[in-house]
């Protein structure tokens, strides 16, 4: 028998450690860990490199600056090139999921690089008596933007497929619908993802902020306190608790809300906690200009040390990026810090930023990573045995990485959407070098493999 792969020589990263093993695929499959060379078509020599399971990115905005025919190809392509096997889209759809859904589907069927998911936001009352469809599509996870209100209510939408003009939006998030949206899920089986911000508080600070003549990253943070994290993190733990539904912190990045999310679990919440790269690396007090303006804000360098000390004792779940596909004219378009757009591409850098400032620098080893970047979100969102490990029976989603490899941060050379890079012109060492999804190479230093349309929606939650 003549199998389609075998990956030989690599270090492989398993759910409990690391093993010296070659990894035999079929039919995109891995069928073997072994230390024999069976008959293969294609034999790939991964020689003083580690095989991680691929990274899956659970927390991508794409198809708000462009169309999804078209943002699919471009930021699936980024995520190819940055090891990430299977992306999580946060969509954001005008009226009815009903009506507007399929269009999104069919459209991301063509075009998507690597496999993908979709977290569905509900942002309007109506769209509550659609979460039952949603799931009846493959979607078992929801996001509630508590940040949306009063003066700070606008969002820009998803487009329709071959839209060219950005939709924009008021939405006021309510505790009713709060409290609705959750008991809904609840009832569903279904896991809630949650922004947690105030925006009273938020609303407030800024108002403050722009009389006092403030500006620059500082501000930014200033305006949006910590404490407004810390009472969406109570109000929504509390609704959670009274359903018993499990919910899902994005974007968590400094310590009062870790602190917080502690407290809450131990009054019996199911949690758990997403982090972001910039919330391990970039401070207000080490950046300059607008480029890392971000909801919520990036905090001090104190609040990147405790992260990181809660990755280094698992209390971190998962890593997502927040990654935003839009261009600097849109970034930076104005003169201050509010008139600046919130968040900026992250999906291909985040396995070379982590393994560069946290493998290469002692701060967290390949398994952490590999739990926190794949394994931990699989299970957390219905994907896991399918996506997530290295095993028999599981897609050969596999990414190939040198520790040892220095490149610096290109925009240009990652070639996405977006023409900036908050990274741009660090260097950083531990770069993937090969990405597999289900065991076809899709990209490979830095260049596309696979055509657009090969990735597959990963309906959830899925069947092993």
């Amino acid at each position: 028998m003549t199998v389609d792969a075998v990956i030989t020589g690599s270090h492989v990263i398993l759910q409990n450690g690391m093993i010296d093993k070659n990894i035999v695929i079929d039919e995109g499959k891995i069928v073997a860990l072994t230390n024999d060379i069976p008959q293969c078509d294609v034999k790939i020599k991964g020689d003083g490199l580690v095989s991680l399971p691929g990274a899956i990115d659970p927390h991508v905005h794409y198809g708000v600056y462009s169309p999804i025919d078209e943002a699919a190809i471009t930021e699936s392509k980024v995520a190819a090139i940055g090891g990430v096997t299977t992306m999580m889209r946060m969509l954001r759809l005008s009226g009815s999921y009903k009506r507007n859904l399929e269009s999104q589907l069919f459209a991301s069927s063509k075009a998507h690089y690597v496999d993908y998911s979709i977290h569905a936001s509900i942002l309007h009352k109506n769209q509550i008596d659609e979460m039952e469809f949603c799931k009846s599509k493959g979607i078992n996870s929801f996001k509630i933007y508590m940040n949306l209100g009063d003066e700070i209510g606008h969002v820009y939408m998803d487009m329709q497929p071959g839209e060219k003009s950005l939709r924009e939006e008021k939405v006021e998030m309510t505790k009713e619908m709060i409290e609705k949206i959750i008991a809904k899920a609840s009832s569903l089986n279904c896991t809630v993802l949650i922004h947690a911000e105030d925006y009273q508080i938020c609303s407030c600070g800024i108002k403050t902020a722009k009389e006092k003549k403030m500006d620059g990253l500082a501000a930014w943070s200033q305006s949006r306190p910590v404490e407004s994290e810390v009472k969406s993190i109570k109000t929504a733990s509390e609704i959670a608790r009274k359903y018993g539904c499990s919910i899902y912190f994005v974007h968590i990045g400094s310590k009062a809300a870790i602190d917080a999310i502690s407290q809450e679990k131990k009054n019996g919440t199911k949690i758990h906690i997403e982090t972001c790269p910039h919330y391990l690396t970039l401070s207000h007090e080490s950046q300059q200009g607008y480029l890392a303006k971000v909801m919520p804000p990036i905090r001090s360098s104190q609040d990147i040390e405790y992260v990181w000390r809660e990755i280094q004792n698992s209390r971190i779940d998962s890593i997502g990026t927040d990654h935003v596909a839009n261009r600097l004219k849109l970034k930076v378009g104005g003169e201050t810090i509010w008139d600046a757009l919130a968040g900026f591409p992250g999906i291909g850098t985040m396995m070379p930023i982590l393994l560069s400032e946290g493998v290469n620098k002692g701060k967290i080893n390949l398994q952490q990573l590999s739990n926190m970047t794949s394994l931990n979100t699989a299970r957390i969102f219905g994907m896991y045995p399918k996506k997530g490990i290295i095993q028999k029976g599981s897609d050969a989603d596999v990414v190939l990485v040198d520790l040892k490899k220095e490149a610096k941060v290109s925009a240009q050379t990652l070639d996405g959407f977006s023409d900036y890079n908050v990274y741009e012109g660090w260097n950083l060492k531990g770069w993937p070098v090969k990405t597999m999804v289900r065991g076809n190479i899709v990209a490979e230093d830095f260049k596309m493999i696979e055509k657009p349309g090969y990735g597959k929606f990963v309906s959830r939650p899925v069947l092993s």
